[in-house]
């Protein structure tokens, strides 16, 4: 496979963040294990940080690293910070990891493979969490968060929030976009006529700093996301086979 390259890479790794200078430290030098020898890219989505994660990320950049940096002037959030980073991406498929450094970089390439491997009718390779470090409240309300949306989505999805997917590009920017959409892929995959395959991936614990994105948000306002996604779904029955008739 040929070495990475940031001007026709295949993969591109998507990862947002906010003040996650000293994680990101450690992090993007375990992607870049984890990628060696393929055709790869790395955007952090800088979601409006203030602590010294462009420095870090600068000093990378002018080392020759394959990596971009795209910042939003304020704080967007989890979702809007994915999509900056899907639309930025170079490669043909986007694999998405969290900044914080819980998601092991080390399962990067297994997800890509999977979606490759699976064919062009599966739409995401989904990451599912074992043996979870988070709070147990964070645990609790993610167990019954994700009992309740499998419920109603049906999505065959065990940990729809895991941070770690791979997703075809051109898919995934044609997704319905929201905040909290980031949570929603499987489902919004299988609302377009697409496949999921998952992988099991293990968490890690949180070295530095603190979740900037709370249960608050998860758990309230995904009551309505649920709702949004669920009649998002109900609103397209049909997905045809789309095909061009050649009459030369």
């Amino acid at each position: 496979m040929k070495a990475c390259t940031l001007s026709n890479p295949a993969i591109t790794i998507v990862i947002p963040c906010r003040n996650e200078a000293a994680n990101l430290a450690f992090l993007l030098d375990e992607v870049d294990a984890a990628m060696e020898g393929r055709s790869y890219e790395v955007v952090v989505v800088d979601d409006g940080s203030t602590d010294g994660t462009g420095d870090a990320l600068a000093e990378r950049i002018r080392a020759g690293k394959p990596l971009r940096h795209i910042r939003h002037d304020k704080s967007a959030g989890q979702s809007a910070a994915v999509r900056s980073g899907v639309f930025a991406a170079r490669g043909a498929i986007v694999v998405t990891m969290d900044g914080d450094g819980q998601n092991d970089p080390a399962y990067l390439p297994k997800l890509a493979d999977a979606l490759i491997q699976a064919g062009p009718a599966v739409g995401i390779a989904a990451g599912q969490r074992l043996k979870r470090t988070d709070t147990k409240l964070k645990q609790i309300s993610s167990k019954l968060a994700n009992k309740l949306r499998g419920a109603i989505l049906k999505d065959n999805t065990r940990d729809s929030g895991c941070g770690l997917k791979a997703v075809h590009t051109q898919l995934f920017r044609e997704l319905p976009f929201f905040d909290g959409w980031h949570r929603y892929l499987p489902a919004l995959v299988i609302r377009e006529g697409y496949g999921v395959v998952h992988v099991d991936v293990v968490d890690r614990e949180r070295r530095h700093g603190k979740s900037n994105y709370g249960i608050l948000d998860r758990g309230l306002r995904g009551i309505l996301d649920l709702y949004g996604v669920w009649w998002l779904r109900k609103r397209r029955k049909t997905v045809p086979t789309i095909t061009e008739i050649s009459h030369g």
